[in-house]
């Protein structure tokens, strides 16, 4: 049976690979974000009812962070929107030790939907992706919190639960905590890309203090520095974020992604070597 599935972020690390995969499978579905027709905006809530229209099944990832202020207030408007519009299920991708997502969570898990909450540990992808990824091209790794290991997962392994739950009975309500396999820092992280792709890299520990500086000069935009500096200080030194558990193994049947299995499919990428003047 197809389903009509809206996946907002569909574009983002989470969301491309769920849409990949559903579409794959057959499904109907439609992509949220402001580049799409009718366009998915968090800023203009006005748009929401033409986007959830006819859609059964919807993924929530919320931009930048669950954790921001504002998000609370957006959450609780979008639930309201997809109640009227006779959504009959949601999932939304939550962080792992994050206080403030966990009001989000409430939210959606009381909004009177079949809901979902998957809380994710940091990605692996964060190197490959995101925010991490320019210091290793550039062969210079500096950050702070240098000893604070963290189960890093896979979007991979994300996305195959978000798409099961999807698809599958048995999960309203329920929170499913995903992580990788083991614990690592970030120095064990950048020896393991060095290793890999046959690199020198160099890694600093630093202060956040520090770090948050060298961002107000690269002059990244504040809600952008406030969110690093808040997942670097509330949820990478969180005792709860250094456990690894056994949810991803628990929905798949299948132990998670290991960080090495990550790398090694990555390094093929080529998006580690180093950047090349022109």
């Amino acid at each position: 049976m197809k389903n009509n599935i809206l996946v907002l972020g569909g574009k983002g690390k989470t969301g491309r690979r769920i849409a990949e995969r559903l579409t794959h499978l057959g499904h109907n579905v439609r992509i949220g974000s402001r580049s799409e027709t009718p366009a998915f905006d968090w800023h203009q809530p006005a748009g929401w009812p033409a986007v959830l229209e006819g859609i059964e099944k919807m993924y929530i990832t919320y931009q930048p962070d669950l954790a921001v202020p504002g998000a609370k207030e957006a959450i609780e408007a979008l639930t309201k929107v997809a109640k009227q519009q006779g959504v009959q299920q949601l999932v939304i991708l939550s962080g792992k030790g994050e206080v403030e997502a966990q009001r989000c969570e409430q939210i959606v898990l009381n909004c009177g939907i079949e809901a979902t909450v998957v809380r994710a540990s940091w990605f692996s992808q964060n190197f490959s992706e995101s925010f991490f990824l320019d210091p290793i091209q550039q062969g210079v790794v500096a950050l702070p919190n240098a000893d604070s290991p963290a189960p890093y997962v896979d979007a991979n392994d994300i996305a195959e639960v978000v798409v099961k739950i999807l698809l599958n009975t048995g999960h309203s309500g329920k929170i499913y905590e995903l992580t990788g396999p083991r614990l690592l820092t970030f120095e064990d992280v950048v020896a393991q890309i060095a290793k890999a792709s046959g690199r020198e890299l160099q890694f600093i520990p630093i202060t956040l203090s520090e770090y948050v500086n060298a961002m107000k000069e690269m002059q990244l935009p504040e809600d952008v520095i406030w969110l690093i500096e808040y997942l670097f200080t509330h949820v990478l030194d969180n005792p709860e974020n250094q456990i690894v558990t056994n949810d991803v193994e628990k929905v798949l049947g299948r132990p998670p992604i290991d960080f090495s299995d990550y790398v090694a499919e990555t390094v093929k990428t080529g998006i580690w070597n180093p950047e090349v003047e022109v």
